[in-house]
């Protein structure tokens, strides 16, 4: 099985053969986000994740202090269903997921699509791990990986891509999530993360499993 970082290189490239314009635009806007420390604020290790309790695809609202009851959380935040990057990491976690489960961890998934527009009634009823919604963004910013997106990119989106964010996000603008992933014990403190502006790139399934096996 080809790890998650092969098939987002191979979708970086074919989009920089693609578009290679827009590409090193991309480049340019992910260094200038670096170079502010663009997820800097992002809660920390040994740092208690702040509650939450959100929409599932069917309306049902998930707290984390209930999901942490049965035991360690993954939580991983990801920009939408209509961004190839999130649906690579989506289905690597998918694939790893009876590894995830049999540590005792429960993942969920965040993004701030409405609960009808994250996924399919099929895929709802496919997918073994909790997808939730975070409509105003107010979770990811208080987990600090919120993000207004640079115009160039929101421009990208409404023209080449016809996706109109404040839509798909109910009225939220161009705020989306920094893709992050965090591991929380028992306790719900943070005990490893990964935070990284280039949404382009994401943690390894072997990186969030390892993780969990230190927790033992």
């Amino acid at each position: 099985m080809k790890k998650l970082k092969e098939l987002t290189d191979a979708k970086i490239e074919s989009g920089r053969q693609a578009n290679p314009e827009f590409m090193n635009g991309v480049d340019a806007i992910i260094k200038q986000a670096k170079e502010f420390q663009q997820g800097e604020d992002a809660i920390k290790i040994a740092q208690k994740a702040p509650n939450f309790k959100l929409p599932n695809p069917e309306g049902k609202l998930i707290a984390l202090d209930i999901l942490l009851e049965k035991g360690p959380v993954v939580i991983t935040f990801y920009r939408g269903n209509w961004c190839p990057y999130c649906n690579l990491q989506l289905r690597a976690l998918q694939a790893r997921l009876d590894e995830i489960h049999a540590l005792g961890a429960t993942l969920v998934a965040i993004s701030p699509q409405v609960p009808d527009g994250s996924l399919t009634e099929d895929e709802i009823s496919n997918m073994d791990f909790t997808v939730l919604s975070d409509q105003d963004a107010k979770v990811a910013l208080q987990y600090g990986v919120a993000w207004q997106v640079p115009e160039f990119l929101a421009e990208h989106m409404r023209v080449d891509r016809k996706l109109d964010l404040e839509k798909i996000n109910n009225g939220n603008g161009n705020v989306l999530p920094i893709p992050a992933t965090f591991v929380l014990n028992k306790d719900g403190l943070v005990t490893w993360r990964y935070i990284n502006v280039d949404y382009r790139t994401r943690s390894e399934p072997d990186e969030i499993i390892e993780a969990l096996k230190n927790l033992s």
